[in-house]
């Protein structure tokens, strides 16, 4: 059987290579680009991110991959966005009172956890969701995270139209953020898998078998 194409899209932000050595011990056949049509061909694409929200959407938005994501979305192809690529999937950020939009694939703010020690850095559970496939057989793993900002507040509502997305939920310091989302071809982790040992290791491999 022919291993999974990923792309790991290229638009500035740091830590590249080391999820693209994680996505290829997971199994899958992976090419680091900012290339628009290798990214909208590929099995799969992943959106990593560190650093700023608004700089992250600034260097997005330089190779359209805001565009790209909704494209591949619209076609039901899989997308996987980790720590400030799992952020600006939502509607907008703010940061130190600067408002930026984001993908607006999900409604919702990343907003300052409101906890008394931040950031939030280093390895944590999750509050994961019945029938998930992301963190099938480590459910009650530990994930490792690095981060100031998260989605404090779940906004979007389905009414049972549409299957609700599985939201899967953290806590630091007394504070609630998501810390995952399964939602059809749409997958995001605001912890770092590629980081987290094993557990991680897991989950991406998990993520390229759905593909």
């Amino acid at each position: 059987m022919t291993a999974p194409r990923i792309a790991v899209l290229d638009y500035g932000s740091g830590n590249l290579r080391s999820a693209v050595r994680a996505v290829e011990r997971a199994g899958a056949q992976v090419e680091l680009t900012s290339d628009f049509d290798t990214c909208l061909e590929a099995d799969g694409l992943l959106v990593p991110g560190v650093g700023a929200y608004a700089a992250c959407m600034a260097g997005l938005r330089e190779v359209r991959g805001d565009r790209l994501i909704g494209r591949r979305l619209a076609g039901g192809r899989p997308v996987l966005g980790i720590c400030v690529g799992m952020q600006v999937l939502f509607a907008r950020g703010v940061e130190h009172g600067v408002e930026t939009e984001g993908c607006d694939e999900w409604p919702g703010v990343v907003e300052r956890l409101q906890a008394p020690v931040v950031p939030h850095m280093g390895w944590n559970t999750v509050e994961t969701q019945p029938d998930t496939t992301l963190f099938a057989g480590v459910e009650d793993e530990r994930f490792y995270f690095v981060h100031s900002y998260g989605v404090r507040d779940w906004t979007l509502v389905t009414n049972d139209r549409t299957k609700a997305p599985l939201v899967t939920w953290a806590e630091h310091g007394g504070d609630r953020f998501v810390a995952a989302v399964e939602n059809g071809p749409l997958s995001a982790t605001q912890f770092h898998p590629e980081k987290s040992g094993d557990a991680g290791a897991a989950l991406l491999r998990n993520w390229v078998q759905s593909l």
